[in-house]
């Protein structure tokens, strides 16, 4: 096999080889897919018709469940395709393909919440120069060289995880082309890959963790020093989704990828489950049921479009 790479086919084992287990999974997966489609898509729709929404918290806030639908797409399909068929095969490409659409959008998601964790904090700690520091402008600017910094390393991780020869076994243990799986496969020595994929997960995923880390020290510092219980409420209240939401998908990524190579076992399926699919189905739920604004904006929206079939039916009544 160490021939041209290109003509190689991947085994996927999936989640279980259990027959009876396999439809009931399709179908769990098949409605957190459509339920994550539906509510990520319900967010992005919300906030551009909602004039009172268009902030920069909600400009990030469509960005991250854009992505969150991208690299949810990235592997629901292919895997409920894999439940309900015998031949699980993948082409080299398509693996490539999969695994670098998915650690591009995965971490494009941890910069996501490293602005949105830096918004927080410009809004609490230096809130009458809100509007200067994080500006429209500034917005793009983050969003944009995130997207191309993102961009650059993710080829550079896929490079480093598919650039080596494979010989055999095919046959993957997981139910998408990861880091991990895949370089079990490599024939060659991958100590340079694993070097150079620790040192982008640093660059990317542990830096934008301080930057979260220290955008949460500063505001409890700052609202332990607020003197009204009520505005410390309030900015608690204002950080609660986007800390549960960072707790989730970083929680889940490091029990992931922080263990040994070697110490990978089955339990790493249901972490790569949650990160994967269901924490992207929570997203827009997290971000809706705790916020007032959110909710503010979905009762005038749903209220508008029942005043417009309302009308529409009187009109057509009288015609």
């Amino acid at each position: 096999m160490e021939g041209n790479q290109s003509q190689i086919e991947f085994i996927l084992l999936g989640i279980t080889d259990s027959p009876c287990a396999q439809t009931p999974l399709f179908v769990l997966f098949l409605m957190i897919y459509v339920v994550t489609l539906v509510g990520n898509i319900g967010i992005i729709t919300l906030v551009r018709v909602s004039p009172s929404l268009h902030t920069p918290m909600y400009f990030f806030l469509t960005h991250f469940a854009f992505v969150d639908i991208c690299y949810s797409t990235a592997i629901s399909p292919r895997m409920l395709a894999d439940l309900l068929s015998e031949d699980k095969a993948i082409s080299f490409t398509a693996c490539m393909m999969q695994f670098f659409t998915f650690a591009f959008f995965a971490v494009v998601e941890c910069h996501l919440l490293a602005m949105m964790a830096y918004d927080r904090h410009v809004a609490i700690c230096q809130p009458l120069l809100y509007v200067t520091i994080i500006s429209s402008r500034v917005c793009w600017q983050l969003v944009a060289s995130s997207y191309l910094f993102v961009f650059l390393s993710a080829i550079i991780c896929t490079w480093s995880v598919f650039g080596g020869s494979f010989c055999g076994p095919i046959h993957i243990d997981h139910f998408f082309c990861d880091e991990f799986p895949v370089l079990k496969l490599v024939c060659s020595d991958t100590h340079s890959s694993e070097m150079i994929i620790f040192a982008l997960f640093t660059i990317n995923v542990m830096a934008t963790s301080a930057v979260i880390l220290l955008s949460y020290i500063s505001i409890l510092r700052t609202v332990l020093r607020m003197r009204s219980a009520q505005s410390r409420t309030r900015a608690f209240h204002t950080c609660a989704s986007h800390l549960m939401a960072v707790s989730i998908f970083l929680g889940s990524g490091f029990f992931m990828y922080l263990q040994p190579s070697s110490s990978h076992r089955s339990l790493d399926k249901v972490a790569s489950i949650f990160y994967t699919m269901v924490t992207p189905m929570l997203n827009p739920f997290i971000y809706s049921l705790r916020n007032k604004e959110v909710k503010g904006a979905l009762i005038k929206c749903v209220r508008r479009l029942f005043n417009q079939w309302q009308h529409t039916r009187l009109v057509s009544w009288r015609t």
